[in-house]
C-alpha cells in the first residue's frame, strides 16, 4: 500500500463505505500549540493529536522527542477512534514532518493500513468543519517492532556499512549553525540529504521518479542498501522515511537523532560537508 493519499483520493474515501481515521497532527517545532488553529477549522471529523504531549515522551533521555510510551501512544489512538482494522489517514499543515512522526509511530507499532495525505491540510479543497468530533472508542493496541528503529550506537555502526542520511538542513549538519543542540555537526559518515528537498513549494512529495534517482545519487543502490535516517529529534527524519518509503526503499529510524547523539560529549562530532 502507497503511504500516501491525494486529497482527491481522500475526499472519494471518505465519503465511501468504510472511511478511514482522520488524525489532525498540526504541530510547530517551539510551538505555539496549534490546537486552536484545529478549533477554528479542520477535514470533518478529523481528531486533533497533539505532536508534543502525545507523540513523544517527556523530553531527556532519548533526545527532544523521545518515542512515547506504548500504553499511552495506545490510549489517545483509541479515544481518536483508531482499530486495529480501520483504515488511517493523517496530516499536518502542510510541512508533513507532524503528519509523518504519526505514520512512523502507528506503522512501528503495527498498524498496517495508515497514510499521510499528501500536501497536507494546505492540499485539501473540501469543506472545512469547526465541530469537535466524539469518535466510537477503537480497540488499537500497539506492539512497537514493526520498522526498523536504530540506537546511537546502530546509527554509527550503520554510518560506517551502509548509508545514514542526516535529514537536517545542510547548515546545521555542516556545523554552521545550531540553533537548538548542544553542538553542531553531523555523525561521522553521515550523509546530507535535508528532507525539505524531497518535496516541491507547495508541500507535496517530488514525483516517484525524481525522489527515487535524488536517494541514489545519495548513495541508496538499491534493495540492498541498508538505510538509517536521523534529524534533530526524530520528526523530520520521519518524513524522509517515508519519503524513501514511497520509492520502495525500506529504512531504519534514529529517534534520538542529533537532540539525543549531542548530548553526550564522548560521541564523536563530524563538522563541514564531508561526511567524516
Amino acid at each position: 500500500m502507497t503511504p500516501i493519499i491525494t486529497a482527491a483520493e481522500l475526499a472519494s474515501e471518505s465519503a465511501g463505505t468504510r472511511p478511514p481515521v482522520l488524525l489532525d497532527i498540526r504541530w510547530k517545532l517551539g510551538g505555539p500549540n496549534l490546537r486552536p488553529e484545529y478549533e477554528a477549522g479542520h477535514i470533518p471529523g478529523a481528531v486533533f493529536v497533539d505532536l508534543d504531549a502525545e507523540l513523544a515522551g517527556p523530553p531527556g533521555t532519548g533526545g527532544r522527542h523521545p518515542l512515547p510510551d506504548p500504553a499511552e501512544f495506545g490510549e489517545v489512538l483509541r479515544r481518536a477512534g483508531v482499530s486495529r482494522d480501520t483504515p488511517v489517514v493523517v496530516y499536518d499543515g502542510g510541512q508533513g514532518w507532524a503528519a509523518a512522526r504519526a505514520w512512523w509511530l502507528l506503522r512501528w507499532t503495527g498498524h498496517l493500513d495508515v497514510r499521510v495525505l499528501d500536501g497536507g491540510l494546505a492540499a485539501w479543497t473540501g469543506p472545512l468543519s469547526a465541530q469537535t468530533p466524539a469518535p466510537a472508542r477503537g480497540d488499537f493496541t500497539p506492539v512497537p517492532g514493526s520498522l526498523p528503529l536504530l540506537d546511537a550506537d546502530g546509527a554509527a555502526g550503520l554510518a560506517g556499512k551502509g548509508l545514514l542520511l542526516d535529514a537536517r538542513a545542510a547548515e546545521r549538519y555542516r556545523g554552521d549553525v545550531e540553533p537548538i543542540d548542544r553542538v553542531g555537526g553531523h555523525i561521522p559518515g553521515a550523509v546530507s540529504a535535508p528532507t525539505t528537498e524531497n518535496v516541491r513549494p507547495d508541500g507535496r512529495f517530488l514525483p516517484a521518479d525524481e525522489l527515487r534517482a535524488r536517494f541514489a545519487g545519495l548513495g541508496a543502490a538499491g534493495e540492498d542498501t541498508e538505510i538509517g535516517v536521523y534529524c534533530g529529534s526524530g520528526v523530520s527524519g520521519a518524513h524522509e522515511v517515508l519519503a524513501l518509503e514511497v520509492v520502495g526503499f525500506p529504512a531504519a529510524l534514529y529517534a534520538g537523532s542529533w537532540s539525543e547523539w549531542s548530548s553526550d560529549e564522548s560521541r564523536p562530532v563530524a563538522t563541514g560537508p564531508d561526511p567524516r
